[in-house]
């Protein structure tokens, strides 16, 4: 126990290292994240030093059941094939350029515009896309209007953080706890809707009382125009993403598992796509940009982190955890615990973690333990900027961008913004369940 206990503080301690030191290194021009080499690095000592036996970590990865890895990793990678896809083509960058049209002369009405696009699309895509894709965005914006980006930054981040509760497919931690657990699509959004606009509602009230002040100043940017130039693709993109939403959503009832249907439709479009590129002679390279976009580093980092979860229930570790949280309303406990533990663990291996946790909690808290788990995976994820790999992304952007604020700034606005949150999610949570 001893060797795994270890291993396990050491990957963690290296981990949070590398977030706040040096999250990512360059090769030939090309940026590589060390998150997930430093875990990989652990998983193998954990192999190397028989914590984990290889029989135990192959049978884990080839089981038939909702905890396997690998059936989690496609139905995120699916599903985030198809959102990079439509920003490839430019839907998103058109969609913000109208919201920002519209917005006119008012920060407060951008604000709001802003918040409530980028609600609505992280409902139905990825966070992570989002984000990446309006963050450059709204530094051009604010740079050419003469305004302060940090207010927009902010309201993106925790919308984008926020309202990818309300569908399983919003978060890959979602999809992990949630699956593990087996609860469906639809199982999963009568639970988590109401929570998730409950939550929503107060971090906008939250953001907005925390920079009111800055948008005070009128715009002064010319309009912002995006034109999409490829309506046949945009058509199969929005198609793809529309009907597998619908049958996500079905699934439990037609006897389908998730991750077949996310990797039948990311495979259809793949193909179709191909096909019309073939035969129009149009070739703009957005099925390539967009096979290169997938954050194909989630499938070392979250395979890793199992096989060090792994290790630490085979010891025991997860039970005694288990045992510790039990001593109270399981969605306070675990939805409390969750939260801080994303902003030491980051809360991928914060959700593999707590999936043995919860396996080994009490059958009455498992369920309400593991919503209470995705709440904290999520809302967590703007306290620190450690919370999540979006968050990592994001303020690599924003060094890049010139937009600097210190560690301390963000947990400022982060606390002010996320614990305000995290009470009226559970607080909902509570209610439903």
């Amino acid at each position: 126990m001893t060797a795994v206990i270890i291993i396990a503080a050491a990957t963690i301690a290296a981990l949070i290292a590398a977030v706040l030191i040096k999250p990512g290194i360059e090769i030939k021009g090309k940026s590589i994240g060390l998150y997930w080499m430093i875990v990989m690095a652990g998983a193998v000592a954990m192999i190397i030093s028989g914590c984990a036996p290889i029989r135990d970590v192959w049978a884990g990865m080839t089981a038939d059941t909702a905890i396997n890895p690998i059936k989690i990793l496609v139905l995120f990678l699916s599903m985030s094939m198809m959102s990079i896809f439509l920003d490839e083509i430019g839907f998103f960058r058109f969609l913000a350029s109208y919201v920002l049209s519209r917005a006119r002369t008012s920060q407060k009405t951008l604000f709001i515009y802003l918040y409530v696009i980028v609600s609505v699309l992280t409902v139905f895509t990825s966070n992570d896309v989002i984000i990446l894709t309006f963050t450059p965005f709204i530094c051009y914006f604010a740079k050419n209007a003469k305004i302060d980006p940090v207010p927009y930054l902010f309201a993106e981040f925790v919308a984008a953080n926020t309202w990818s509760m309300m569908f399983i497919i919003g978060n890959p931690t979602n999809v992990y706890l949630a699956t593990t657990n087996g609860i469906t699509f639809i199982r999963y959004f009568l639970v988590m809707g109401i929570p998730t606009v409950m939550g929503g509602v107060a971090a906008f009230f939250m953001l907005f009382l925390v920079f009111r002040k800055q948008l005070h100043k009128p715009i002064e940017a010319e309009s912002v125009t995006a034109v999409i130039e490829n309506k046949v693709l945009l058509a199969l993109g929005i198609a793809h993403l529309g009907i597998c939403t619908v049958l996500l959503v079905l699934s439990s009832y037609i006897g389908i598992e998730m991750w077949l249907v996310t990797l039948s439709f990311a495979g259809s479009l793949f193909l179709l796509v191909m096909v019309y590129q073939f035969f129009s002679k149009v070739r703009d390279g957005e099925l390539n940009r967009s096979f290169l976009r997938i954050p194909w580093e989630l499938i070392p980092f979250v395979i890793s982190m199992f096989v060090i979860v792994l290790a630490l229930d085979r010891y025991g570790i997860t039970k005694e955890l288990a045992e510790i949280l039990s001593k109270g309303p399981a969605i306070w406990v675990y939805g409390a615990a969750s939260f801080v533990s994303a902003n030491f663990l980051n809360n991928i291996p914060m959700s593999v973690l707590f999936c043995s946790v919860i396996g080994n909690a009490p059958q009455a808290d498992t369920i309400p333990a593991t919503y209470a788990a995705v709440v904290g995976s999520n809302i967590g994820a703007f306290l620190t900027p450690i919370g999540a790999l979006a968050g990592i992304m994001w303020s690599s952007i924003l060094r890049r961008l010139g937009v600097r604020f210190s560690f301390i700034t963000y947990i400022k606005y982060g606390a002010l913004i996320s614990i305000p949150t995290l009470f009226f999610t559970l607080l909902g949570l509570s209610i439903i369940l």
